[in-house]
């Protein structure tokens, strides 16, 4: 007897074999896709989907004189197959299936065939739903789902380095469909490495086991104290990678043992906490995400990823929930090849954020002039100024009259003082050692004023989570950071040199040889070469955002 699930498959097989035969001619289906498209709004184009998408479709068919391009003698190619199971699985890219009209083509693949012109038609409409649903695919793998501005990231203009309809053209002839998608996301290494993890904490947040520990008796539990939830959280913390099987203590070990503590500490690391092997209230927090959150997570990253455009030269980049520099030294982002350091970036309040956005770095200033923002100025400054009359020259603070370094200074008198609160002279700060910019600043002209720079106050870096500065940008290893953006510049800038500069004459400028594009990102996972997968806090809100743009988009 043949068993129950070799029938089943059989009479799909057939159904799809018997589908829409020969029950209509080529030329009145092609009148049927010429028909469908030459409406103002053709089947299956979604409001959400780009404004251009009609258009695209009307090429793709016109290019072939509006024959089918997925069914071949009344079936449905084999490229077809193979494209409707990949955006059956379109989780698997961090997107979603349902709007890719899976549901609907395969109910048509199923549906017996009818005759005459309504199988026509019904032949005409799957073609172009798979035309449409496919088009939406390709955009959404390269380019992502929302427009990065409506978001509030300037980046630059939405791309057109994509031939949409020759990827279509090649999607329907290809006997390799899954490497033709992979050759349009983005090129890069951690872009892969994120996607391998997505595949794994899916895994992970359908595993039912895998609980969250209970709580635990008082404020935290210190090493080698009891705790009833050992068991569930050696668990979890194997799951996660954290601790491995065999440095496990026996499941029934009700305390946090020294491997487990270990273990906590290496959590800790991967979700930006304090990494003492302490089950503290923080540390409770994290490990109580639910997993499926953490998918969530990667999804939006994923997402923010797909947005970012190509350098033409190895770009600094700085993710700013990450509180980290990755300076690149080749075009392929390899760690080995890695400059990085931890930064300091702005506030969580929406005036003082760091905003998202692409720029070059053109040149460097060492022992640079700071000029006070007026934010700070107003807010800050000035009722210390009016206050105290020795405040200015205790802090190395001027009144200047002019936009240049060499615009002359005045004095602090009462006049200048209103002058200064009224937008008419501007206030700076003279270059030493407690100037905030430090030694060093790096420019990258920008409509946000927003630049990189040494800082005297390195006590911050010793925090996890960084976010205190007005905007701009503080590294922690400004020589290095100089070094790497000198290396081509005139003269040899070793690191005594750069430190003679940070500490010689004010004001000094070095042009680059050639502008270093500088990308500042936000994305709160990062998955590293290691295997580690690291979380970070939504520190300005913007995976929220993004979940409701993309909510939005889904309606």
């Amino acid at each position: 007897m043949v068993p129950a699930i070799y029938r089943i498959t059989l009479l799909i097989a057939v159904q799809l074999l018997t589908l829409p035969l020969h029950a209509q001619t080529t030329e009145s289906l092609s009148g049927s896709i010429q028909q469908m498209l030459a409406a103002a709004a053709p089947p299956f184009v979604h409001s959400h989907d780009l404004p251009q998408a009609a258009d695209r479709l009307r090429a793709l068919y016109q290019e072939r004189n509006f024959a089918p391009i997925w069914q071949q003698s009344g079936r449905p190619t084999t490229q077809a197959l193979r494209l409707v199971q990949l955006m059956r699985d379109a989780e698997a890219y961090g997107l979603h299936t349902r709007e890719y009209d899976t549901e609907w083509i395969d109910a048509r693949l199923r549906e017996p065939a009818a005759a005459g012109g309504t199988q026509a038609a019904r032949s005409a409409e799957l073609d172009l739903a798979f035309s449409s649903a496919a088009l939406r695919f390709v955009t959404h793998l390269h380019y992502g789902r929302v427009d990065p501005r409506a978001a509030g990231f300037e980046l630059p203009a939405p791309r057109a380095d994509l031939d949409v309809v020759g990827t279509l053209e090649k999607l329907a002839s290809t006997s390799d469909t899954r490497s033709t998608l992979t050759a349009i996301e983005p090129n890069f290494l951690h872009y892969r490495l994120l996607k391998d993890a997505l595949a794994r904490y899916r895994t992970l947040a359908a595993d039912e086991s895998l609980a969250t520990p209970p709580r635990f008796a008082g404020r935290s539990v210190r090493p080698g104290e009891p705790y009833s939830g050992a068991p569930a959280l050696r668990r979890l913390l194997i799951a996660l990678g954290d601790l491995g099987d065999d440095e496990a203590a026996p499941s029934s070990n009700e305390s946090l043992d020294d491997a487990l503590v270990a273990a906590l500490r290496r959590f800790q690391e991967r979700h930006q906490l304090t990494a003492d092997g302490i089950l503290g209230e923080q540390t409770y927090a994290a490990l109580s995400v639910p997993l499926a959150q953490r998918v969530r997570q990667i999804e939006l990253t994923l997402e923010r990823w797909r947005w970012l455009p190509e350098f033409a030269t190895p770009p600094i980049v700085v993710n700013l929930p990450e509180f980290r520099l990755f300076a690149l030294r080749s075009m392929e982002d390899r760690e080995s090849d890695i400059l990085r350091m931890d930064v300091i970036v702005g506030q969580r309040f929406p005036p003082t954020r760091t905003p998202v956005f692409v720029a070059d770095m053109k040149y460097v200033i060492f022992r640079p002039y700071w000029d006070v923002p007026d934010s700070i100025l107003q807010r800050e400054l000035l009722p210390d100024i009016r206050l105290s009359p020795g405040f200015l020259e205790r802090n190395h603070l001027e009144l200047v009259r002019g936009e240049h370094d060499d615009s002359p200074v005045v004095p602090p008198t009462p006049e200048n003082i209103a002058a200064l609160a009224a937008g008419k002279l501007r206030l700076r700060q003279q270059p030493g050692e407690d100037n905030a910019l430090g030694g060093i600043k790096f420019m990258l002209p920008n409509p946000y004023k927003v630049y990189l720079h040494s800082t005297p106050a390195h006590y911050l870096f010793k925090e996890t989570r960084r976010a205190f500065s007005h905007g701009c940008i503080r590294v922690s290893d400004p020589v290095a950071l100089a070094q790497h953006v000198l290396r081509n510049a005139e003269g040899d800038w070793t690191v005594e040199k750069i430190e003679l500069a940070m500490n010689g004459e004010p004001n000094q400028r070095v042009d680059l040889v050639r502008p270093i594009p500088v990308l500042i990102l936000y994305g709160t996972v990062m998955a590293a070469e290691s295997g580690q997968v690291l979380f970070f806090e939504d520190v300005y809100g913007h995976d929220r955002t993004l979940e409701q743009l993309l909510q939005l988009q889904n309606e």
